[in-house]
């Protein structure tokens, strides 16, 4: 059975410690989680509310609501440049679309090549049948095209991109990423592009690699309301993708869970049109932050901070003799503060901690004075 090999959740592990410590009356400081501080704008939920009022509580297409759909390809169409329509468009929650991407595209034993350091995508791989492949980064956390081609078999189906990068903040550039579809399409290979982040770049400008395709045919590129609109807790994303490949998420979507909640996806449809305004108003703070955490990390000698490029992450370097996991769990044990160990996201993570400033600048001010105690403390 699939499920017998994987593992549980790298990031669940530190989240559940801080839980276990905060049942027990400890306080805890945390940039672990990358869960923004900010509530959902209440224009937002009100939409929602309104929804279910006027009955907007029953099944609806297993696609999603046309309302949301629609707005879906209006929006990657404006902000994204990918040229698509309502059939290459499906409301999903974007770590679900994760999973569903790959199972549209898995062949028996098939291989999917995956970052890093990089996010959590090898348990939805073996849970598709398939077998995850790592390829790492440079040393400035870009693309290698040469470790891909190197890594790529004739088994492989995918190649994984997520840009903005979580863990490392890097984003990749246009050109990088035109050289990348050329050579998926070549082969015939897929594109499965996590543009969480899209919205929150400081220093550049995101590209999204369906851009490239004059249609949808062999990019699927998934996208969240979680961090741009703060909704978290809504689980609302959506693919846009090849027709054939996204029907095939929506059989994934028919057995499983039928349909998602119509007032969620009407509350989406709202913010995808309207909710510029928010983005902006968020990212004025993430800007804050970035600069708290920044300068914060600049104090600490064992600190070798990297440029944040984008998201809402912080990946530095650190001196130390002891490991990443180790250190993560001696920090919070010493100190009452939570960080993820890089190696959660890949063996190059080693030697590396994922900083969340999704928190609020107290919090990372806290936080980054017990950092600086213990690093002082065991140099």
């Amino acid at each position: 059975m699939f499920l017998d090999d994987v593992k549980e959740s790298a990031s669940l592990e530190m989240v559940n410690l801080v839980l276990e410590m905060r049942a027990k009356g400890m306080p805890v400081t945390s940039l672990a989680p990358g869960d923004p501080s900010f509530n959902t704008p209440k224009e937002i939920v009100e939409v929602a509310h309104k929804s279910m009022l006027e009955g907007g509580t029953h099944y609806v297409y297993s696609y999603g609501t046309k309302d949301v759909r629609e707005a879906a390809v209006r929006k990657v169409s404006r902000k994204n440049k990918i040229n698509a329509s309502i059939e290459n468009a499906i409301f999903i929650t974007a770590k679900t679309g994760v999973f569903a991407a790959f199972a549209a595209i898995a062949t028996r034993g098939y291989e999917a090549l995956i970052p890093d350091p990089g996010y959590f995508y090898s348990e939805p791989i073996v849970l598709t049948g398939g077998k995850p492949v790592r390829y790492r980064l440079t040393r400035s956390f870009s693309l290698d095209l040469d470790e891909i081609k190197k890594k790529t078999t004739p088994r492989t189906k995918a190649i994984m991109i997520n840009t903005p990068s979580n863990p490392t903040g890097t984003v990749y550039d246009g050109s990088e990423l035109k050289e990348l579809y050329e050579f998926c399409q070549s082969r015939g290979i897929y594109v499965i592009s996590d543009e969480a982040y899209e919205d929150l770049v400081y220093t550049k400008e995101h590209v999204s690699i369906g851009s490239f395709e004059r249609r949808p045919e062999r990019v699927l590129s998934l996208y969240t309301f979680s961090k741009s609109y703060s909704m978290p807790g809504w689980r609302a994303g959506y693919v846009v993708g090849p027709a054939d490949r996204i029907a095939r998420m929506n059989k994934l979507i028919e057995h499983t869970i039928t349909c998602y909640p119509p007032f969620i996806m009407h509350a989406s449809a709202y913010a995808l049109d309207k909710g510029d305004v928010f983005i902006e108003k968020f990212k004025k703070e993430y800007v804050k932050r970035r600069k708290l955490l920044n300068d914060r990390m600049t104090e600490i000698p064992s600190l070798i901070p990297g440029e944040i490029e984008g998201s809402f992450y912080g990946f530095p370097k650190y001196r130390h003799k002891l490991k990443s996991r180790e250190l993560s769990r001696k920090l919070l044990a010493s100190k009452n503060v939570a960080v993820l160990p890089g190696t959660a996201f890949g063996a190059a993570g080693e030697k590396h901690l994922r900083l969340s400033f999704a928190s609020t600048e107290e919090t990372i001010d806290k936080a980054m004075d017990g950092m600086k105690a213990f690093f002082a403390q065991s140099e």
